[in-house]
């Protein structure tokens, strides 16, 4: 399921990014990599989305968040 549909608090884990070479690079260099638990810490349905990776917080844009697939 794509990591717009995890409420939050919620932990999950990064199976898939559906995108290019660019965004999958972007997001590996955020520490965002297939295996990482991620825990959704703002999700209110508007705008920025924030998870928590490895100690950090971080901000992604919905359309970006909606590539992420995790279980």
């Amino acid at each position: 399921m794509p990591l717009t549909h995890v409420n939050e608090g919620t932990h999950a884990i990064l199976k898939s990014i559906d995108g290019g070479r660019q965004l999958r690079g972007r997001l590996a260099a955020l520490g965002l990599l297939p295996g990482a638990q991620l825990q959704v810490v703002q999700n209110s349905g508007q705008g920025p989305f924030v998870v928590a990776v490895r100690g950090s917080r971080i901000v992604l844009g919905r359309g970006m968040a909606a590539r992420i697939l995790v279980e």
